[in-house]
């Protein structure tokens, strides 16, 4: 028979050969096949610059909480809601304002949405000291008509959502890897956002996760006998943000732009205020800011913490006295140390969350990287010897190689495709995880027997068009029962179900993988080694 012929006859041997190879090298390429896009370790994420990362082991592969020790944080968002609120939508920001203003609180603790699906808007407060009495009376304050009913406590869900966006992108910039977070619902009807990342102490994680994150840049200068602050430059301000950076020069920094809209009026504030003229390099650093007279210090500042002051620089003053800065609206915000600017990036290119956590009522549970240790090891022995048994029970059904051989060799075919499929996706395995790759080999193996007993039980092979009539019956078979699977364990794999998500999404892929791709090239094995028609 020539290659192409081949070819044709076993394509289905060969899909799974490819496939295999895949799998073999997102599991083993260094990098990974999608590269290594988050070079910020742990370590320097949570301030520990002293320590290196963890080595990444033999493969890709991505570890959960279970097989890796970390913690999980629930913890809910702080906020009150009115609902039901008749706003016209030119009077959203003044509405805002009178809110802030009544209140006395932050612009970022107050915001005036439309609600589609009610067809009103909403007001959220995300302070904790305000009372659900404060913010009715300043809703009437400010023109609105609200009753004890209209106002809850929690957040909206356009709000969590918008919190869960910005905690992914939060971790995702200081590279922690096989991190999750989801909502959960309490029996109250209250809600949760919980925060899962290994390889990290509950300490660490609550300090990653208390940084609200809301940035500004503050003009510190003197008016008349007393040094003021005055906000120039808010998050939305910022137009693109590189990762941290060093140099000899700078030190630890930050290299950002500034928006089109904003830049100019940024630069005519600085003018106006000094900064490029008499303010140049008038400013005595971090630590001395607040003790001199007659400082220019451009602050920066997180939460409302000032992180570092800094003096315009003699090179950048020149080109914003002329205005051809603006033309080009780019400058570096400075930190004392590595972590701060990673941490800085970070806040700037994830956003501020839009409710702060109320860690009072926190739920919080961790596993040792000791323990996480141990379950991984016993997670390999229980897989090896998952393998052996079911190696051991085909061969004495069976008694014969030609059988028995290609179905155990199949069968670990299949899960090394799962792996491979779970490094190229980074998916965090975890116990669950492991759960269910034992369940495809079990089920797995099953079809195959299946397939067996369906071509070898009804007497000897002898022809491809016997074979082949055999075993599309056996096909059929397993072809309903997959569907049945499948079925079965869809709705534990699209819902917020914790651990059995885990399991139904490893066992509906290695029955999808088994059924298109395993399967059929196990037939072709079997028609080989039975009829010798390759």
């Amino acid at each position: 028979m020539s290659a192409t012929g081949f070819l044709k006859e076993n394509w289905r041997l060969i899909l799974l050969v490819v496939f295999v190879i895949g799998a073999l090298v997102a599991l083993f390429m260094p990098g990974g096949v999608m590269g290594d896009d988050n070079p910020i370790t742990a370590d320097e994420a949570v301030g520990e610059d002293d320590e290196s990362a963890a080595e990444r082991g033999l493969t890709n592969l991505q570890y959960g909480l279970g097989l890796d020790g970390g913690t999980r944080i629930n913890v809910p968002p702080v906020g009150m809601t009115a609902e039901g609120l008749e706003i016209e939508p030119d009077d959203e920001l003044e509405v805002e304002r009178a809110l802030y203003d009544e209140l006395e609180v932050e612009e970022a603790d107050v915001t005036v949405r439309f609600d589609e699906d009610a067809n009103a808007h909403t007001a959220e407060v995300f302070d904790g000291d305000v009372t659900e009495s404060d913010f009715r009376d300043a809703l009437n304050a400010a023109g609105l008509e609200v009753t004890e009913d209209d106002v809850r406590d929690g957040v909206t869900a356009e709000t969590r959502e918008n919190m869960i966006r910005t905690i992914e992108l939060k971790i995702d910039e200081a590279g922690l890897a096989g991190a999750r977070v989801t909502e959960q619902s309490a029996i109250d009807g209250s809600y949760f956002i919980t925060v899962e990342v290994p390889d990290m102490t509950p300490g660490e994680l609550r300090s990653l996760l208390e940084e609200r994150g809301v940035v500004e840049v503050w003009a510190h200068y003197p008016d008349g006998d007393e040094q003021v602050n005055e906000t120039v430059l808010r998050q939305d301000d910022f137009a693109t943000i590189d990762p941290a950076d060093y140099n000899e020069q700078s030190g630890h920094h930050v290299p950002v732009s500034i928006t089109a809209e904003t830049a100019p009026e940024f630069q005519e504030q600085l003018n106006e205020l000094g900064f490029t003229d008499e303010g140049v390099g008038q400013c005595a650093g971090y630590d001395g800011w607040q003790q001199e007279e007659n400082q220019y210090c451009l602050l920066t500042v997180v939460d409302d913490e000032v992180v570092d002051a800094h003096s315009m620089g003699s090179d950048l003053a020149p080109s914003m006295r002329t205005g051809e800065w603006a033309d080009d609206p780019t400058f570096v915000m400075l930190a004392p140390t590595q972590p701060e600017a990673h941490s800085l990036s970070a806040n700037l290119r994830a956003g501020a969350l839009d409710a702060p956590l109320d860690f009072s009522q926190e739920q919080t549970f961790s596993i040792s990287p000791a323990l996480a240790d141990q379950f991984k090891t016993y997670s390999l022995f229980i897989g090896i010897l998952s393998v052996l048994s079911v190696s051991g029970m085909v061969y004495l059904r069976y008694a014969d190689v030609r059988v028995a051989a290609p179905m155990v060799v199949t069968a670990l075919a299949e899960v090394v495709i799962l792996l491979g499929f779970a490094a190229l996706i980074r998916m965090p395995l975890d116990l669950a995880h492991i759960a269910g790759f034992i369940a495809v080999i079990g089920t797995g193996v099953d079809d195959l027997v299946i397939i067996a007993d369906e071509v070898m039980d009804e007497g000897e092979v002898n022809s491809r068009k016997v074979f082949d009539s055999r075993f599309s019956k056996a096909f059929w078979i397993i072809g309903a029962a997959a569907a049945t699977t499948i079925i079965a364990l869809s709705p534990l794999a699209v819902l917020s179900l914790g651990e059995l998500t885990g399991f139904a999404i490893i066992t509906v892929l290695g029955v999808l993988i088994g059924v298109f791709i395993t399967r059929p090239a196990y037939g072709d094995i079997l028609r080989i080694l039975l009829t010798g028609d390759k």
